[in-house]
């Protein structure tokens, strides 16, 4: 049998290295991805304030060593979900048996007037990187973390970048100086959680953060130095942090498997309304944040899935929309949120801390994903044999 998945993210790691745990070469996974290898999102914001060196948090595909699993770097040009057959831009196809799709959400910072021009955004990874300069050079001023549409990866991602702009800011005795501003499109920081959005306007108010909810930024005035609001006011800027717009990725949308811009799937087994055709992570409409450690659980059940079509008599697991999530508060504070989404029920989500122990929880939590999806320690800026 082969199994083709598209996207080398959490959800196809995961998904990736439970077939091969379980089958060995007794299966053939082909796994795409055209990007040379992983980054985790929240090592994002650490190369963005000097935590961490690019190097470091970078774990290349090539060191992907699985009995029964290929890494193939490729952009993928087209997927037929009818045949379940895959063209990729080096001219090769890939036929599978069962069709994996997780290739995630494109970003479009130009999508929003002015901010490829006079803005900065941190989702991407050349973005963040970037930024890494751009704020050892930033002398002071007016800060704005906007998010310019809705839906986007990692809701917690813009409370956690205000919270760590204000400590960037105190460290370089340029607080006093400056004012920093979160443009959300929700009423509350992490709408799930009650708890989790109390603890972050305590944390804003101390900090003199400016909440600014229930709106997105429509567009940048470089001229005037302005971000222009959905609600037609403005905000002024010197450094604006902005959080670009999401969309299905065009091969997928061109596939037919989308409905309102992303892929649904059964809530339950994460299998599209195309046979033997599945899809996890950001590409879907399953109805859970997008957020990696989601990605993760679906990948999981997929899995299960897939071991019971070939090993018959087995029962798979079905998706139970649950999911913890790591949220920075600055000082080197790390809260957990647990947080589970159950098809036609309200969300319902729990605050643990912020504590340094949760700081180290957070460490282990991807240590322990690179040593099982890579099969290699994750040492600071090195990788070194298990």
């Amino acid at each position: 049998m082969r199994i083709v998945v598209l996207g080398a993210g959490f959800g196809g790691l995961e998904l990736t290295t439970r077939l091969s745990e379980e089958f060995g070469d007794d299966v053939d996974v082909v796994l795409i991805d055209r990007a040379e290898g992983f980054v985790f999102g929240f090592s994002k914001l650490d190369v963005m304030f000097g935590r961490s060196l690019p190097a470091g948090v970078f774990h290349p595909y090539r060191d992907i060593e699985k009995p029964g699993v290929r890494f193939v770097r490729a952009v993928i040009r087209s997927i037929d979900p009818v045949a379940k057959r895959v063209e990729a831009d080096d001219g090769a196809s890939y036929d599978a048996d069962i069709l994996v799709v997780a290739l995630g959400a494109d970003l479009d910072p130009s999508a929003t007037p002015g901010l490829v021009e006079v803005g900065h955004e941190f989702y991407t990874l050349p973005g963040a990187f970037a930024l890494r300069d751009v704020l050892a050079a930033f002398p002071g001023g007016d800060v704005i973390v906007g998010v310019t549409s809705t839906p986007f990866k990692c809701p917690p991602a813009p409370s956690e970048t205000s919270l760590l702009v204000h400590d960037f800011l105190v460290r370089r005795e340029l607080r006093d100086a400056s004012s920093i501003s979160l443009v959300m499109p929700m009423g509350a920081p992490i709408p799930p959680s009650p708890d989790a959005s109390k603890a972050l306007l305590a944390a804003f108010e101390e900090r003199g953060i400016r909440w600014v909810p229930e709106r997105t930024v429509r567009a940048l005035d470089g001229v005037r130095k302005v971000a222009v609001l959905s609600d037609g006011s403005e905000l002024p800027f010197d450094l604006f942090l902005g959080v670009p717009e999401h969309k299905v990725p065009r091969v997928v949308e061109e596939s037919g498997m989308t409905v309102d811009g992303w892929v649904p799937v059964n809530p339950l087994t994460l299998e599209t309304s195309f046979p033997g055709v599945y899809a996890v992570g950001d590409v879907t409409s399953v109805g859970t944040p997008k957020a990696g450690v989601f990605a993760e659980g679906q990948a999981t059940v997929v899995a299960d899935q897939i071991i019971a079509r070939i090993r018959t008599g087995t029962t798979p697991s079905t998706y139970d929309g649950h999911g913890t999530c790591y949220l920075e508060f600055g000082d080197d504070m790390v809260a957990k949120v647990e947080v589970t989404f159950l098809s036609g029920q309200t969300p319902a989500g729990a605050l643990e801390g912020p504590s340094s122990n949760i700081a180290a929880d957070k460490i282990e939590f991807g240590t322990t994903r690179i040593r099982r999806w890579f099969g290699r320690e994750w040492v600071g800026s090195e990788h070194v044999p298990v």
